[in-house]
């Protein structure tokens, strides 16, 4: 249907939507439509009120009445989008459990490197169970759309929380590493690779738990002949400029969790200082940056952080992997120095905000005895409201290998401008490389907002046109 021009127009959408339960609907609109001049005037007071979700008046606005829906559960809101999929609030029509559903675009599902990619991270994310990593559920399909039900997080993540507030404490950096270290060590326990550390991919929830999410890029180091990283993955680099692991750039296939530590160190580095540890620079500069330049020491620019702990970040960005701290589990222990008093849990305003609706029934989510706040570390974390980031840095170019003289510390300046050089020629003159722009761009779009007039492509395509 045409997007709705009148309040008429709007208000029979509305009704053949079957969102608002029809006594509600006209108690409302008797107050309502007298004030409303708009439909945009009248979805914005419908949201304000709690009949409506921002989610659900865009897309009415929009003149869809379907894609409310997929699979067993109802759409509430809208809270993540990224390069390579879009993730909604939802609700399972009968057992009303709150879950985060990351749905696959249509485009994607129909490059078969991307679908497999993303029924490869259902089976990673299924296959872990820890209170520091967020969990699927199920995978499945509803009318060609492919969608992934995981837990949803009542937070932000890392990267929204520095974005918004600037870089953290001293002791609250510690101790959200540390908490993201024991989840990558249950996923190396479990003989997985993440690959894709980030602060984006690292949420904090309301009552201090960090959980790591997104294994889209994870594999098991153990299964030598995953048909998908063989196929689709020599050829390229997989992970994020800013935060990927020196060999990781010469060899995506082969790392072990090491990389991982390198990433979680790089982020470590992020949260301290506010800026990763090449700020400047295009992609291709910075992927030679991470096995040639040391970056600003930490104490430089935040001075301080106790040298010890500066240390701490400076072993696991080391660029030869043997170097580094050998599992996240040696991390845990360097870190208890810092983490032996508890913190408080984040403050009010570091969270994100919800619509009413959504938000009246997370309420409610979050009063039920399995939800309920626990001392010390979660073993089942909270299904109720919050925010998740998928912003992912798509597939990177792949770069020769460096020589290995240029990776050591005391190398000279001539032999790595030299190395540099060479790379640069390399990438710029070979054939078949693919060079795909950072998206690092936070969007925290759960946060309340006026009514705007963007579309939801995914869910639409899945219930045919209105």
């Amino acid at each position: 249907m045409p997007a709705p021009a009148t309040i008429d127009s709007f208000v029979e959408l509305l009704g053949k939507s079957n969102l608002v339960e029809g006594a509600r609907l006209r108690a409302f609109l008797q107050q309502a439509v007298p004030l409303s001049t708009t439909p945009r005037n009248l979805a914005a007071r419908m949201v304000a009120s709690g009949l409506l979700t921002q989610f659900q008046a865009e897309q009415l606005l929009l003149g869809k009445h379907r894609g409310y829906t997929i699979g067993k559960y109802r759409i509430l809101e809208r809270i993540g989008s990224g390069g390579h999929s879009n993730v909604y609030l939802g609700e399972h029509t009968l057992v009303k459990r709150r879950v985060a559903i990351k749905v696959l675009p249509v485009a994607h599902a129909q490059n078969p490197a991307s679908l497999a990619r993303f029924y490869r991270e259902a089976r990673a994310a299924g296959a872990l169970d820890h209170p520091n990593l967020v969990k699927a559920h199920d995978i499945d399909c509803d009318n060609g759309l492919h969608f992934l039900v995981m837990d949803y997080v009542d937070g932000s993540s890392l990267q929204q929380l520095v974005a918004r507030f600037g870089p953290l404490s001293v002791e609250r950096s510690a101790h959200y590493i540390r908490q993201a270290a024991l989840g990558l060590q249950a996923a190396h326990a479990a003989g997985l690779v993440h690959r894709d550390v980030k602060p984006a991919n690292i949420l904090l929830d309301r009552l201090g738990f960090i959980r790591v999410l997104d294994l889209g890029l994870a594999r098991f180091f153990s299964d030598n002949e995953d048909p998908l990283t063989l196929k689709y993955e020599n050829n390229n680099i997989l992970g994020t400029a800013d935060y990927v692991a020196p060999e990781q750039a010469l060899n995506s296939h082969d790392v072990d969790i090491r990389a991982d530590i390198y990433s979680l160190g790089a982020t470590f580095y992020f949260l301290l200082t506010g800026q990763p540890l090449f700020p400047e620079g295009q992609i291709t500069h910075k992927l030679i940056w991470h096995q040639t330049r040391q970056p600003t020491p930490v104490r430089q620019l935040r001075p301080e952080v106790p040298p010890k702990l500066a240390a701490v970040v400076e072993r696991m960005i080391e660029k030869t992997a043997e170097r580094r701290y050998q599992t996240p589990a040696d991390v845990v222990e360097a870190l208890t120095p810092w983490t032996a008093t508890p913190l408080l849990p984040p403050r009010d305003e570091e969270m994100p905000r919800l619509s009413p609706a959504a938000r009246a029934a997370a309420v409610a989510d979050a009063d039920s005895p399995s939800n309920l706040s626990r001392s010390g570390h979660s073993t089942t974390p909270p299904f109720v409201a919050g925010a998740i980031d998928t912003e992912r840095e798509a597939t990177l170019p792949n770069v020769p290998p460096v020589p290995r003289a240029t990776i050591s510390k005391g190398g000279s300046a001539k032999r790595i401008l030299s190395a540099i050089l060479l790379v640069l020629l390399g990438v710029f003159a070979g054939t078949g490389i693919r060079l795909v722009a950072s998206r690092e761009t936070e969007r925290p779009s759960n946060e309340s907002k006026p009514i705007q007039n963007s579309a939801s492509p995914d869910l639409a395509a899945s219930q045919g046109r209105d």
